[in-house]
């Protein structure tokens, strides 16, 4: 799978999480192609609601039959949702992580953070030089 999707309002980190934006609440996820390089995931560990997080820092964990991988917040904030339907079945995020498989919502502290994201075109140019 090499088309991926890569939508250009969305905002991306260099470890390959997605984030969303609506006013102050951030939708995060992982993107296709770092499912597509974790390969079958079969355990998702994610934070209750509440928890708070500083840009960068590691919100969860993410498993395949692979490898574990550190789930970063893209901004800083409160976690104010979790997907659940996830945890119970991580296979979800195999099979539309940019949509359905979103991990957790968090409620930016400053969207000044918002700068150190990459935007789609950036993004689908860091992953060109990955293949």
């Amino acid at each position: 799978m090499s088309n991926y999707q890569i939508p250009d309002d969305f905002y991306y980190t260099k470890d390959h999480e997605w984030a969303q934006v609506d006013e102050n609440i951030v939708t995060i996820g992982i993107t296709e192609f770092a499912q597509e390089q974790l390969g079958e995931i079969v355990y998702l560990d994610l934070p209750e609601e509440g928890a708070k997080y500083s840009q960068g820092e590691s919100f969860g964990v993410v498993e395949s039959v692979k490898a574990a991988s550190d789930l970063f917040a893209p901004v800083s904030g409160t976690v104010i949702e979790v997907n659940a339907s996830l945890m119970e079945d991580p296979s979800g995020l195999n099979d539309d992580p940019m949509n359905n498989g979103w991990l957790i919502r968090i409620e930016m502290e400053s969207e000044k953070e918002l700068a150190n994201l990459i935007r789609a075109p950036e993004y689908r140019k860091l992953i060109s030089e990955k293949k």
